[in-house]
């Protein structure tokens, strides 16, 4: 979780770099790939983002947690034997070795809720800290397979059914984490008298207090029922929902 420039009343630059990262992804489909693909473009806009400004930043401060650390590479002095990366989060296994800047991280080595702790006694906004987590490669990661700009597109439109019905529901601040992931897969279908051969949208939610461990968040069937019917018939060319049952461990929270 990092403060962002528009939470603290700062002017905000935003830059539009969509396009670069497609073309870089174009066609990749392991996830570890992904990452680091993101990683390093993530460093390039950055730095040519700052030299256009006419500027050499010394710096890049990122609210990289503990999880990621945890996640992207084993513990020093761990037993390589019983440790593995997980994957490689874009802010730490994710980032090219020569970066121009010096790498500042003033949360690295603190959890999720502590985090939140934190960021109530410096006074930040209550519906700040409740956001749930995004992941930092983006919803490059909640493409299973190839990304691409349609494939992008029905992700979206899916998840902002999803996380509007959660609210709706008083649910949004029960859930840990919610979000939908595009299926790299069609599914048969039926719609009037006709055959359909369309995408699977799978819905995520899960609770936890520090990441590193979830359940999944049990529903109540009126509720799936509801968003899964929004969801086929608002979203074009998705055919099925579905609901992923699975705590972490065995499953990361994120399915890529």
């Amino acid at each position: 979780m990092g403060l962002f420039g528009s939470e603290l009343g700062l002017p905000v630059r935003r830059v539009d770099a969509a396009p670069r990262f497609l073309a870089r992804l174009s066609g990749v489909e392991d996830p570890e790939v992904k990452r680091k693909i993101i990683g390093s473009e993530f460093i390039s806009v950055f730095a040519e983002f700052a030299r256009g400004l006419g500027v050499r930043p010394e710096f890049l401060v990122q609210g990289t947690l503990y999880p990621d650390v945890i996640e992207s590479r084993p513990p020093p002095g761990g037993d390589q034997a019983h440790s593995a990366t997980i994957k490689s989060h874009h802010n730490v296994g994710g980032l090219p070795a020569d970066m121009p800047f010096a790498l500042i991280e003033p949360l690295r080595d603190l959890f999720k809720d502590e985090v939140r702790r934190l960021g109530r006694a410096i006074g930040a906004s209550e519906a700040f800290l409740r956001r749930h987590p995004f992941p930092g490669p983006g919803l490059a990661v909640r493409v299973l397979g190839a990304v691409t700009p349609e494939r992008l597109a029905t992700l979206r439109a899916a998840d902002a059914i999803f996380i509007e019905e959660i609210a709706r529901a008083g649910l949004y601040d029960r859930i840990w984490q919610a979000f939908a992931v595009f299926l790299p897969v069609r599914s048969v279908g039926v719609q009037g008298d006709g055959r359909t051969h369309d995408h699977v949208i799978a819905l995520r939610a899960v609770t936890s207090t520090d990441g590193m461990t979830a359940d999944w968040f049990p529903f109540d069937s009126g509720f799936l029922s509801h968003v899964s019917s929004r969801i086929c018939n608002e979203v074009e060319g998705v055919g099925r929902v579905v609901l992923d049952t699975t705590s972490k461990p065995p499953a990361t929270i994120e399915w890529e």
